[in-house]
């Protein structure tokens, strides 16, 4: 019996990853559960697990590659007696009568050729059997012996066994296996903690290549092209949150974790706000967890998830949010801790950006820009000038759902409690 892996689908929006290595190597023993593969993920490096036990008998994919999801990676076998036989087939796999294009496993951008998978059959006459179609079979009561598989490298699917009792059409042959035939579970990497990694020297007129997580963020802002956004900007001063950041500041609360404490105590009285586009209407989520962006080392931006930052007193969320921006930079995140966000917060305040618009990210309503907090010239309510910090904020919206009312009733709220009361964000 031959069982293949798989690679996996590690969050919504992944369609291919990268292989960062290979924890098992050809010939060795693989119990059920244990790790055989680690993959970068668009967000995160992640342990593939095996679903079989038995002995790793080639990898198809190696270290460095990238495979689409639902790519055989590699193969597994019951025996050790089956390992030299797929290992021969891989150096010499069978031409078949009909050519047909090989699945693409990565396209190099150094002008060489894409590599493709090489067709593997199984040995001995043994049939490789996706584990719903054995389900399958044996619920139907139709024999696997002699069935011809449509899937990769010859694989019994599915379709080939609803064909095969008479309950569907005969499929047609697909390059890509399907996702669902392996979930396997996952769990974050337990790596060190590495040194950034050195710049890479870039020379005048060359190309380089997106990384995997910069690759996710330009198809995610591609996305959102097609909505229909707006923005409003409104002037909040900060004098009163400045002085309880100064009184706290020891305890471990960051200005990040004080600003979307406040959002989204903001967001409990505007609902609609946290609320995101469904074809069939408006979705108001169960939760209101802020999504703040983080700038990763290596290029692109990751968004680690406050969850029910609200219900969270600020404390707490500061060490979440050390623990989670840690992580995050590690590579070591779940799927849900950057994925689960109603609304997202863009802070370049920092680097002493005053004011900037921030782009709708997928599958929510709005995000806030947040600029630097400056000493302004103004005019006092008594008819004089005077000096009081200040800092832009403007927020983007998704037009279809949020009205540029509910926008700037939120944004009034949010001054409001940030200017009168942001002693109650401690409570």
């Amino acid at each position: 019996m031959i069982n293949e892996v798989f690679m996996p689908a590690l969050s919504s929006t992944m369609t291919e990853g990268k292989i960062v290595s290979w924890v098992k190597s050809p010939g060795d023993k693989v119990e059920k559960g244990e790790t055989v593969v680690v993959v970068e993920s668009d967000k995160a490096d992640m342990d593939v697990e095996s679903f079989y036990e038995g002995y790793l008998a080639t990898i198809v994919v190696p270290a460095g590659e990238v495979a689409a999801v639902g790519m055989a990676i590699a193969l597994i076998v019951e025996t050790e007696a089956e390992i030299e036989q797929v290992q021969q087939q891989a150096a010499n796999p069978p031409q078949p009568a009909v050519a047909a294009p090989a699945p693409i496993v990565s396209a190099p951008s150094n002008g060489q050729q894409p590599i493709a998978a090489p067709a593997l059959a199984a040995p001995s006459g043994r049939t490789i059997v996706s584990p719903r179609a054995r389900k399958l079979a044996k619920d139907l009561k139709v024999d696997l012996a002699g069935l011809q598989g449509s899937g990769p490298h010859g694989r019994i699917v599915a379709e080939d066994v609803e064909a095969a009792a008479g309950k569907g059409q005969p499929p047609v042959a697909a390059p890509v296996a399907p996702v669902a035939a392996i979930a396997p579970p996952l769990k974050p990497v337990p790596a060190p903690k590495a040194a950034p990694a050195p710049a890479v020297a870039v020379s005048p007129g060359s190309v380089v290549p997106f990384t995997t997580l910069q690759g996710a963020v330009a198809r995610n802002m591609a996305a959102t092209i097609g909505v229909p956004t707006y923005r409003v900007g409104y002037t909040i001063t900060t004098e009163n949150l400045d002085r309880l950041y100064k009184q706290i500041k020891s305890k471990g609360v960051t200005m990040t974790t004080l600003l979307a404490k406040a959002v989204a105590v903001t967001l409990q009285k505007h609902p609609i706000v946290n609320a995101n586009y469904a074809e069939s209407g408006i979705r108001h989520p169960a939760a209101i967890n802020i999504a703040v962006a983080v700038a990763m080392e290596d290029g692109g931006l990751i968004t680690p998830v406050l969850q029910n930052a609200a219900q969270v007193d600020i404390y707490s969320l500061s060490r979440t949010w050390k623990d989670l921006v840690e992580r995050a930079r590690a590579k070591q995140l779940q799927p849900d801790e950057y994925t689960s966000g109603t609304f997202t917060l863009s802070n370049l305040g920092m680097f002493g950006v005053d004011r900037f618009d921030a782009i709708l990210p997928p599958n929510q309503g709005s995000i806030l820009a947040i600029g630097a907090s400056r000493s302004q010239m103004v005019a006092t309510d008594d008819g004089l000038m005077g000096i009081k910090r200040q800092m832009q904020v403007n927020i983007t919206c998704d037009h279809r759902i949020i009205y540029g009312a509910h926008a700037a009733a939120f944004l009034q709220d949010l001054a409001k409690l940030i200017e009168t009361d942001p002693q109650s964000l401690t409570l």
